[in-house]
């Protein structure tokens, strides 16, 4: 057969190696190849000797060593040349969307392609979307009917706009994902849709159980960034600071870590079982929980969901908030709370995930006393915001769409005067403007 040289889809070995796992799954992400054992870099033919071995070794690695299982992939068979055998290894362009070494996991170290005659880690953004792609097809989110079939995205569309998208208003409703096979929107339209059926509760309890409620606020029926970001302002300001003066530079101390916070909810909304209920976000005297229902992710371990592995329940919602900048996919949401907290926040059933942030022992303290507190927009700004201007940023904080006229109406003054405030508080870095003054919608500011 002459002498054999590397290409895109040759690899030769001269015996067999542990770096062959690597090489097949490289082949698997890319299109495919053949890897010849028994020749050596140069080309020259040398043969296998412990054949049996060589091939219940190579047969390991194609059944317990790769991620997901490539056996329908790979054909094995004996060549002689020279009075020598080799073994082919026949790898087809792999069906599923990425094959990882399963000691490494889905990571760079892990997913490997194939380009010339090197093996290239593949980047983090490579993994993330050809991950993603591999829930596309079965995820329920997409299947299941939405219960409207006359649904809008003016908002989803001002979040693209933003983000600096051209939308294409013939296929964006294609290329969001948003109908089912049978061309009817479905459960991912409803949630991301200007007005749905969808509620979302934030409850304040006055001590440390049910018992009693404070306060109750619904966030939803509507799209769901705009509840994140609703939900977001309204933690932002019940996350209390109590400032030590007594030392230099001054030291603030949090109610709780926000980025935490954030995270917990951030997971709760991409990775709840939307088709059980929403997730409930309740905040009592001493800590915050999130809860986010159907357990762990198919296929997912407990393990594999504290060490930060990312199995998304709704790939094609996460790929939103990804595209959004709302959050990563880097898998350090879940490692960045417990190293705050410690894994115990989590409580892990087959049918909910409930994460509860416990408040911070000194401001609380602080705050029971009430001395010294800037308790978010209700306490802290009282000296430098009129009352007008406090009542703008509360409605504000519930619904960020809310025209003058609207907030005219609700606060019993005039619009003159909610415009007047509304500049005073642009002006004081209370709030800001997102998008133009006829489609975009105000943002309160920490």
């Amino acid at each position: 057969m002459g002498k054999y040289y590397e290409s895109e889809v040759l690899e030769l070995k001269e015996k067999y190696t542990d770096v062959i796992c690597r090489e097949i799954v490289s082949f698997l992400n890319a299109d495919g190849g053949t890897l010849i054992i028994g020749v050596k870099d140069d080309g020259s033919v040398v043969g296998v000797t412990n054949i049996d071995e060589t091939m219940r070794k190579i047969s390991d690695v194609i059944t317990t060593q790769i991620e997901p299982n490539p056996q329908d992939e790979i054909r094995s068979e004996l060549k002689f040349e020279n009075e020598k055998t080799l073994i082919f290894v026949n790898i087809s362009k792999g069906s599923k969307n990425i094959y990882c070494q399963k000691k490494y996991g889905f990571s760079s170290a892990g997913c490997t392609i194939r380009v010339g005659t090197t093996c290239r880690e593949m980047t983090p953004e490579q993994i993330k979307i050809r991950y993603e792609m591999n829930f596309i097809d079965t995820e329920y989110m997409l299947k299941k009917k939405s219960g409207y079939a006359d649904l809008s995205f003016r908002n989803l569309k001002i979040y693209y706009t933003e983000r600096g998208y051209h939308l294409d208003n013939a296929s964006f409703e294609a290329n969001l994902n948003l109908k089912n096979t049978d061309g009817d929107y479905n459960l991912l339209a409803e949630l991301l849709s200007d007005r749905n059926n969808i509620p979302f509760i934030f409850v304040k309890f006055q001590g440390t159980d049910k018992s009693a409620i404070s306060e109750r606020n619904d966030y939803g029926y509507g799209c769901l960034l705009t509840t994140y970001e609703k939900i977001k302002s309204r933690l932002q300001a019940e996350n209390i600071c109590v400032s030590d003066t007594t030392v230099r530079p001054r030291e603030d101390i949090y109610l709780f870590d926000f980025d935490c916070v954030n995270e917990a909810v951030l997971n709760a909304l991409v990775h709840n079982d939307w088709t059980i209920t929403e997730p409930q976000i309740s905040m009592f005297s001493d800590r915050i929980e999130i809860l986010s229902h159907g357990g762990l992710p198919r296929g997912m371990s407990e393990k594999q969901f504290y060490e930060g592995i990312s199995k998304p329940r709704n790939a094609t919602l996460m790929r939103i908030f990804l595209t959004m900048g709302l959050t990563e996919h880097t898998g350090h949401g879940i490692p960045t709370i417990i190293s705050k907290y410690g894994k115990d926040v989590f409580e892990i059933d087959d049918n909910y995930i409930r994460c509860v942030i416990p408040f911070e022992p000194s401001v609380m303290s602080e705050y029971n006393k009430n001395v010294g507190i800037n308790v978010g927009i209700n306490v802290g700004l009282n000296d430098r915001l009129t009352k007008t201007e406090k009542a703008i940023l509360t409605y504000l904080i519930e619904n960020n769409d809310y025209t003058a006229d609207e907030l005219a109406s609700r606060i019993h003054v005039t619009r003159r005067t909610i415009e007047r405030s509304i500049s005073r508080l642009q002006k004081k870095g209370k709030i800001e403007r997102i998008g133009s003054k006829r489609n975009g919608k105000w943002s309160v500011i920490k």
